[in-house]
Order: C-alpha cells, then sequence, then structure tokens
C-alpha cells in the first residue's frame, strides 16, 4: 500500500518569511524535534550558500552519530549544474536533494526574460540531475516551481524527464497558492496516472488553502497509485502567508472524514512531539502561537458556553475530535516566580554550574565547564534569545558539533 510521508522544509522555505529567521543552532534544534517526531526528511537548507556550510556539515556528522537519524536530511539547489558541483563542494556529505527550476509560462517570460524556454528548462534540469547521482547522491527530488500555473502537458512532460534521468519524486510546487483542492487533485491524479513517479506536495498558503490542498493533492497521488510526500513547516511558517502547518497536515491525515483507514500515514509519526516543537518555533522565530491555532493553540481544547462545556464533560468526543495527550499537551508547565538564574553571553562559571546543575549535567573538570560556557555564551550571542533547557543540554552532550554550528566563517575574498 502506497504511504503519505512528511518532508518538512521549516529550515528552508520556513526561515525565508520575511522580518525572520532562526539561529544555525536553532535550526539544528528544529531538525532534532523533526526527527524525535519520525517525519521522513528535513529539508535542512542551502548547501551553496557559505554561512550555512558549518551548520550542515555539522548536522550531516549528527546524522552519522546516529543523533539525527533515521530522519534524512537534504539540501535545496537550483536544477543547473553549477549549484550541484558547488553543494558536494561545500557539504561531502550531502545524501539527498532537491533541485528546482520554474516550469510556468509566467515564470519562463517574467522571470526568465527569454534567456531560456521550456526546452531549456528540461534541458538544465536533466544535466543537473544527472551530474548528481553520478556524484552519488542517494535520493533526490525535482521541484517544479510554480507547478499550478504550468501547463498540464508540460508538467507530464517535466515529470517524465525527470524519472527518465533518475528523479526518485516530482515536487509539485504551489508556489503562490493558486490551487484549490479541486485542481490539485486533477493535476496530481494525471500525473502519477501517466508518470507513475512518486509526488511531492508543496503549497503555500496565499488563500487559505494550504494544508486543504496539500492533503487533496497527497490522495490524488495515493489514488493514482504512487506514494506522496507532503511539505510541512512549523506553525505554518514560510514566505508571504505561509505554507502548510504540520501539525494540522497531521491531523487532517488522521482525523478528517473519508482519510482515516484509507490513506496510510508513515507509521514513524509520532505527535507528541507537537506541542513541544511548535511552542520551540514560536519562542525561536518570536512569533506567538494564535490562540486558535489548530492542536497546539491555547483554545483548541478550551471551552466556555454551557451547553459544550456540558457536553465536553460529558464525553470529550461530544465536542473534542482527538486527544489533547496525543498532541503532547496536559503536563502542567512549571513558571519560576523566584530567583532566576539564566544563561546569557556575559554568564560565569558559577551560573553555567547553577544552571546545568538543575538539569542534572555534572562536568568532569573545570576545563570542560569553561569549554561549555563558551559555546552557550556563543549560542546566546546568535539566538539573541535566552539559550532554551534542550539547547544547553545539546551544546554539553555535543560540544564539537556546537562549535562547528556556531562557527560562521566569512568569504575568503570579502572586502
Amino acid at each position: 500500500m502506497n504511504k503519505i510521508r512528511i518532508i518538512d522544509v521549516t529550515n528552508r522555505d520556513g526561515v525565508q518569511t520575511a522580518h525572520l529567521g532562526l539561529s544555525k543552532l536553532q535550526k539544528t534544534m528544529i531538525n532534532c524535534y523533526l526527527n524525535q517526531m519520525g517525519v521522513f526528511q528535513s529539508e535542512a537548507g542551502f548547501p551553496t550558500t557559505e554561512h550555512e556550510v558549518n551548520y550542515l556539515n555539522a548536522n550531516v556528522k549528527l546524522a552519522k552519530k546516529k543523533v539525527l537519524s533515521p530522519m534524512r536530511l537534504s539540501g535545496w539547489l537550483r536544477a543547473i549544474p553549477q549549484d550541484v558541483e558547488l553543494a558536494f563542494k561545500n557539504v561531502p556529505g550531502i545524501e539527498h536533494a532537491n533541485i528546482s527550476i520554474s516550469t510556468s509560462e509566467q515564470m519562463i517570460v517574467g522571470k526568465f526574460l527569454g534567456r531560456m524556454k521550456f526546452k531549456d528548462v528540461l534541458s538544465s534540469m536533466a544535466d543537473a540531475l544527472k551530474l548528481a547521482k553520478e556524484k552519488g547522491i542517494k535520493s533526490i527530488g525535482v521541484n517544479a516551481e510554480d507547478a499550478s500555473r504550468t501547463k498540464i502537458k508540460h508538467l507530464v512532460e517535466f515529470a517524465a524527464a525527470a524519472k527518465a534521468n533518475g528523479a526518485d519524486r516530482i515536487r509539485y510546487c504551489d508556489t503562490l497558492g493558486f490551487d484549490s483542492p479541486n485542481s490539485i487533485y486533477e493535476k496530481i491524479y494525471r500525473i502519477a496516472k501517466e508518470v507513475k513517479i512518486p509526488i511531492e506536495l508543496h503549497c503555500h498558503n496565499d488563500l487559505g488553502l494550504a494544508v486543504a490542498c496539500s492533503i487533496s493533492g497527497a490522495k490524488a497521488a495515493i489514488d493514482g497509485g504512487v506514494d506522496a510526500y507532503i511539505n510541512t513547516t512549523v506553525n505554518g511558517m514560510g514566505e508571504r502567508a505561509g505554507n502548510a502547518d504540520i501539525v494540522s497536515v497531521l491531523l487532517a491525515l488522521k482525523y478528517a472524514n473519508g482519510f482515516t483507514g484509507k490513506y496510510q500515514l508513515d507509521e514513524r509519526i509520532d505527535l507528541k512531539m507537537a506541542w513541544k516543537m511548535c511552542h520551540y518555533a514560536s519562542y525561536a522565530f518570536e512569533v506567538p502561537i494564535p490562540i486558535n491555532q489548530v492542536g497546539v493553540g491555547k483554545n483548541a481544547f478550551a471551552h466556555a458556553s454551557g451547553i459544550h462545556v456540558d457536553g465536553a464533560l460529558k464525553n470529550r468526543r461530544n465536542y473534542e475530535l482527538y486527544d489533547f495527550e496525543e498532541l503532547g499537551r496536559g503536563e502542567p508547565d512549571i513558571v519560576e516566580t523566584g530567583r532566576m538564574i539564566l544563561m546569557g553571553e556575559y554568564s560565569g562559571i558559577k551560573g553555567l554550574r547553577n544552571v546545568y546543575g538543575k538539569l542534572a549535567i555534572k562536568f568532569k573538570d573545570d576545563e570542560e565547564a569553561r569549554k561549555i560556557l563558551t559555546l552557550a555564551r556563543y549560542a546566546n550571542v546568535e539566538n539573541q534569545l535566552p539559550i532554551s533547557e534542550d539547547e544547553l543540554i545539546f551544546i554539553a552532550k555535543h560540544p564539537d558539533e556546537a562549535k562547528e554550528i556556531l562557527t560562521l566563517t566569512p568569504l575568503k575574498d570579502a572586502d
């Protein structure tokens, strides 16, 4: 039976959100949470971008140490041979990637400005794909940017060319959130039937339909006889109005009418990470979770009106479709109201020992403690936020990788 898997793009598309961003340590923590949640793959970043290189190499090392495993880590590249060459030069251990190129007439005319025609798009994609395969990439998806505004005959031709040149998946990008659930179903079903290649759904939320289109597209892929992969972001972060929210997508796949029992979600998914991961992302992005956010908002399980309260108290299923415990909710949050000792960029060794002591972490000697202190200080400088408990634990457990993640190396030829 074909499956629906999650490829999360928070660390690629989510961090492209205007006015916002994540530090490299925060991106690493998102990868850790996604791995614990059972996500199939995280699109970790841009291996052709200089300031991403140390972070990506360190995360590859964490994957080899089984810290970020079995989740796959992938990079995003333009579908040009130069990007493939540079990616393998910068991150030699990269094993998974997606290569991307625009396919719509709007983009070919309005962005390429006469430099390319559709046949050139096919040629560039094929050349980049073949080079990536030659260099030993283990899995690769091919992105059709602005697929929702691309003629269906061109999408079929593009998908067929990708498959013929060794692509593992095609990514259908609803780049502007243009699709409706009906239109995306029709296109995805046809591609699946005619080309027989697994399909990723990458939907934006410009019309508020990202989640609906994602699950409709996944349904079409499965109905067409191929595996489906849904691109998500934590809390729906992403460019403009955002992307498909991971918790909303997962809950819809599990509980929406017509999906339960018919469409198989990746069995590794564990929604108990939802509460912790979403609130960490909210803290790191410095964007509050809306009170009515699906599953993790303050009001998601709150009842006030008399009829609803009466019904919920009698039987939670009267007014709750799923259980809050499934999302990792229900445990009390302990809020310190007395003295607080935090780790900051100017903290000292006594503060470090106090904070780590509360986490039941001890250091073998002063040298080790000072090493961790230096890393914690730098983490605070980069985050510009107090370091979270999980970040502190990560730094203590993986100091070498933490050092590499926190090191931003300037370009050698920069003026």
